[in-house]
């Protein structure tokens, strides 16, 4: 059976140590040298690169996020030991893990440390679909004859390369589709490869729960649940129609994901489907001024990476966390995509009015979707508001400022509350 030395990438025919090094951390599967769609997902990331950072930090419990009222960004492995995870409101963190130490997040640090490890995945094949600065699936078909090393030797090449040069480590997911290849690298973490081959799929997704599937959250679990469907196994007892007939479009992937169908491919232009921008405060607020400046900010942000980006949406979107976490979201349409921070704060605006939501509010936040060009963003303006194309090419004049003086040169007076 083929075989695969993790720590010195030695291939062999199968046995439970590396006759080169030794090492125990040996890879097998008698699919191995044949699948080719991987998952790589980095190590608690954010927390890594601060351990990476400051070395004071290595063993001791590591929590990235906001203060006594924000959220977990990525809690270290030492602090889920204590039942510390992603999204969880820090004061709750906190209870669980007392002894953690709790670091602001540093995202231009974040965001080298992508790029970097995205350039050692791009010398590998030119099929990389990012999905976060700290995920990627790879397409490697075809990569053997280029690099003289099947895939699962390129990647254990490439988790060894990021421990090696930038002190970071991943786990991968390899399989032959992408839906396989992220469960795969979930199961064995930190530090983890793990492989799901053609021929076990169905064994291997039967006792599952339908958790498992990647899209399914706890209000689609629930509406499962109340069908009788809370394994795989259950699901494959359904017909397609029924499925459909009863959850529309998920029922319909529902019913290949279960097979362990997907035919996506890995897409290095995966478009993005939307910005957006949010903040939590220190303390509950229902107060209006306070709310506004947030509102002008966020939407400020938004537009910045819109114009980066070279985008517009169609749709603004408010979203509202009450003090009971209650959430409330509200859309927009306009009559033609933006990236103007103007009408997206006047859109945002009216939402909040019209919205009618009780504060105190703990979290705010501004986003766009329906995501379009820039080149068809502001044409028309707003017929209904004269004054719009003013404040529109004035927008358009401080940007230039600023792209020249830096950010400070003008600042509205309505962030400043």
């Amino acid at each position: 059976m083929p075989a695969l030395c993790r720590d010195c990438l030695t291939s062999f025919a199968g046995g439970a140590r590396c006759p080169a090094c030794r090492s125990p951390r040996v890879l097998t599967h008698p699919e191995l040298t044949s699948l080719s769609i991987a998952h790589m997902d980095c190590d608690a990331f954010y927390a890594s690169v601060e351990k990476r950072d400051n070395p004071d930090l290595r063993d001791k419990p590591v929590i990235v996020g906001g203060g006594q009222r924000g959220v977990v960004s990525t809690a270290c492995y030492l602090a889920r030991i204590h039942g510390v995870r992603s999204a969880m409101p820090m004061f709750q963190a906190l209870k669980l893990c007392p002894e953690a130490v709790v670091v602001k997040p540093r995202m231009a640090v974040y965001a080298e440390a992508s790029r970097a490890i995205r350039a050692m995945m791009e010398a590998l094949t030119p099929a990389v679909e990012p999905l976060s600065l700290d995920e990627a699936f790879l397409d490697l078909t075809g990569t053997e004859r280029l690099h003289g090393a099947p895939p699962a030797v390129l990647l254990a090449r490439l988790v060894r390369r990021m421990e090696e040069e930038l002190g970071l480590t991943g786990s991968v997911g390899l399989s032959h589709n992408k839906f396989l290849a992220k469960i795969a690298s979930d199961l064995d973490k930190p530090r983890g490869f793990s492989v799901i081959g053609r021929a076990e799929t169905a064994t291997f997704l039967t006792p599952h729960p339908v958790r498992i599937i990647w899209g399914v959250g706890t209000a689609t679990q629930a509406a499962l649940e109340a069908a009788g469907i809370r394994r795989i196994a259950d699901l494959l007892r359904w017909d397609r129609a029924d499925l459909v007939a009863r959850f529309g479009h998920m029922g319909e992937r529902l019913y290949h994901l279960a097979r362990g169908e997907d035919h996506r491919r890995v897409n290095r232009d995966e478009k993005l489907k939307s910005i957006s921008k949010e903040t939590t405060f220190f303390e509950d607020t229902a107060e209006a001024d306070i709310l506004d400046g947030h509102l002008w900010r966020l939407s400020e942000q938004v537009a910045d990476r819109a114009k980066a980006k070279g985008l517009a949406g169609r749709v603004v979107v408010l979203k509202l966390k009450r003090g009971d976490f209650q959430l409330i979201s509200r859309r927009h349409s306009l009559n033609e995509p933006t990236q103007l921070t103007d009408r997206i704060y006047r859109a945002a605006r009216a939402l909040l009015d019209q919205a009618g939501a009780r504060g105190p509010f703990r979290l705010i936040g501004v986003g766009i979707a329906d995501l379009a060009p820039e080149a068809e963003a502001d044409l028309s303006g707003d017929l209904l508001d004269p004054q719009a194309a003013k404040r529109a090419g004035a927008e358009r004049a401080a940007d230039a400022i600023r792209a020249r003086f830096g950010r400070a040169a003008i600042i509205k007076g309505r962030a400043l509350r």
